[in-house]
């Protein structure tokens, strides 16, 4: 699919091989609108088997016939999920020409922009597709931070919950939101610092490397502090170990001395008194309860119990 726009009205019109001050935007690009729009943009060969590569990874490059930048994020940040999808940029003199499988969540907000002020050039076109891209890498951090809250709750006042599977699976959204945010930072930065264009857009291009870098910083941040909330909830589980230790231990320690006492009386001895005293019976429980009382009395103002 082709659809265009004029860049200083943001009408939209049908495109039959204008390329002055236009935005062309192909979405799931066949082989015959591939060969109109070679016939009417010089498009690098190298970018455009980048374009055509499934799974490419975000890069830039400043080529004789135009600038490049490639840019892979997720589809859906305020859902977590892996599901990612990404936009190619060819920046002309006068005209901007993208590429997507199906667009992309800064693809429409951006469309929707131009004609405005600041929104009816080629690199300001650009500036603000790379700006937006980057909102979604915020976004997945603010709903990652929301889940990463619930789970520090969940470890303070649900300790028999087990929160490790859902640790690692936000560990792994992080990771991956992270690798995504720092290969679209690089790019940004090539082509901050190699296209050809005016002072105030490249400005703009390191106004986006900056949007990526703080994104990347933010998911850094909550992927340390996953680290530190899994470490938490492990010890909090030692701690929780030691105390049933310790109950045991004290458990144990009250019935030692009454087995003592016991196997002494169960000794087949004739010469034990006790054993023809009719008094023993009562004073061999007298003796349990009293020794078994005072050690739970000691461990319980000791804190061991």
């Amino acid at each position: 699919m082709i659809r265009a726009k004029h860049l200083a009205t943001g009408e939209i019109f049908e495109w039959t091989g204008q390329t002055a001050g236009v935005w062309v935007d192909v979405q799931d690009v066949s082989t015959q609108e591939l060969a109109r729009l070679q016939a009417a943009f010089p498009l690098n060969e190298l970018a455009l088997e980048d374009v055509l590569e499934h799974g490419h990874w975000s890069r830039a490059e400043q080529y004789p016939e135009h600038t490049f930048i490639t840019v892979r994020s997720f589809s859906h940040p305020d859902q977590e999920d892996e599901d990612t999808e990404r936009i190619s940029i060819f920046g002309f003199v006068d005209a901007a020409l993208t590429f997507s499988t199906a667009g992309t969540a800064a693809l429409r907000n951006v469309w929707a922009l131009v004609g405005r002020e600041n929104v009816n050039l080629p690199a300001e076109v650009t500036y603000e597709l790379l700006d937006h891209t980057a909102d979604t890498f915020f976004t997945l951090a603010e709903a990652l931070e929301r889940r990463t809250d619930a789970l520090e709750e969940q470890v303070f006042k649900n300790r028999r919950d087990n929160p490790v599977p859902d640790i690692f699976e936000v560990k792994h959204l992080l990771s991956q939101g992270r690798r995504l945010a720092s290969d679209a930072r690089e790019a940004a930065a090539l082509l901050g610092r190699h296209a050809t264009a005016t002072p105030a857009d490249l400005v703009r291009y390191r106004d986006a490397q900056d949007s990526f870098t703080r994104a990347a910083s933010h998911l850094d941040g909550l992927r340390d502090f996953l680290t530190s909330l899994l470490d938490l909830h492990l010890n909090l589980q030692n701690q929780r170990m030691n105390e049933v230790m310790r109950t045991l231990t004290a458990v144990s320690v009250i019935f030692l001395p009454l087995t003592f006492l016991a196997g002494v009386w169960g000794m087949n001895f004739k010469a034990m008194p006790e054993l023809d005293w009719p008094l023993g019976y009562g004073m061999a429980w007298g003796s349990f309860l009293l020794v078994g009382g005072l050690l739970a009395y000691y461990f319980k103002r000791r804190g061991w119990w």
